[in-house]
């Protein structure tokens, strides 16, 4: 028979891509073992040009039972031949936008995030802008999906949100208010002359975290799709994962100094994430386990039959 595909598409670096991979073939093994059939796997590590995929490939299980290959770029467009993955997997992603909304840059519209870095407390207008482009993003994932997968192959998706109470109430998650402080700390370096005001205020992440509702919604409109299942996953407080500030910082600064340094240049990184951990460790706010209500929403997909 011919090999088993599966793709895991924004895989980073390892090693959770690793565990995943061995849980799916490991499931989709004991599948076809009551069929007496023994498949081979071959599996597609996906994610940006600039990923470290070095790393990547240095880190492979030894035991594996798949073979391995890289394949970049933006999982926002076809990465594969039609109706050529059987399985397809995303965590973590797709609350990456594949640009930041125009409008939160443009000094002359109602969304212009002036001061701030991300939807995160801002107005209604700068949450709107980032919903609709995260609306773009995630149908034209899905589309490209719908084009690779074979008909009847099924994608998982692991999506970070926040719940829905939260757009109703217009309050922020904790991974929110990080952004905002992170925020607050370019605008403390522009005060101090170390950066350019105007560089700050044309700087947002292209980050958006989605709501449950929202999601469905999206979901439903796709014409290529069949939602098998869907669940909403409390997940752990980030308090038992950063006990303190040090822990907080390491974490961000990994996630997004790529993006800092694109925007500003490295001068600034080391005094901007210095600031931002004096700021978190005078916050009672960080470490409150009332504070920690970001959930993840797990979606299986069934691709539809081709017509």
């Amino acid at each position: 028979m011919d090999p088993f595909c599966i793709a895991d598409f924004g895989c980073s670096t390892g090693p959770n891509t690793f565990v995943a991979m061995q849980i799916i073939i490991e499931a989709i093994e004991d599948r076809f073992k009551k069929e007496g059939l023994t498949p081979e796997f071959q599996v597609f590590f996906n994610d940006l040009v600039s990923n470290d995929f070095n790393t990547l490939f240095a880190s492979l299980p030894p035991e594996r039972h798949y073979c391995a290959a890289g394949v970049p770029g933006s999982f926002h467009s076809v990465m594969f031949p039609k109706a050529s993955l059987h399985f397809a997997y995303s965590s973590y992603s797709l609350h990456w936008l594949s640009k930041v909304p125009k409008e939160v840059t443009d000094n002359t519209s109602p969304a212009w995030n002036k001061g701030k870095i991300h939807h995160g407390g801002a107005k209604r207008e700068v949450l709107d802008a980032y919903a609709s482009q995260f609306a773009k993003d995630l149908d034209s994932f899905l589309n490209a999906r719908a084009h690779e997968l074979v008909d009847g192959g099924l994608m998982a998706l692991l999506i970070p949100a926040a719940p829905d109470a939260i757009r109703e109430s217009h309050t922020s998650t904790i991974t929110e208010v990080e952004c905002e402080v992170l925020g607050s700390c370019l605008m403390d370096l522009a005060k101090k002359g170390v950066v350019d005001e105007v560089k700050v205020h044309m700087f947002n992440l292209p980050v958006y975290f989605t709501f449950p509702n929202e999601v469905k919604a999206l979901l439903k409109a796709n014409e290529n799709m069949d939602v098998q299942r869907m669940e909403i996953l409390n997940i752990p407080g980030k308090q038992e994962l950063f006990p303190n500030p040090t822990a907080n910082v390491l974490y961000l600064r990994a996630v997004l100094q790529g993006v800092v340094e694109k925007h500003f240049g490295s001068g600034i990184v080391d005094e901007l994430f210095e600031l931002y951990g004096r700021k978190v460790a005078d916050s009672s706010f960080f470490f409150d386990p009332e504070n920690q209500d970001l959930i993840v929403i797990f979606v299986l997909l069934r691709r539809k039959m081709r017509t």
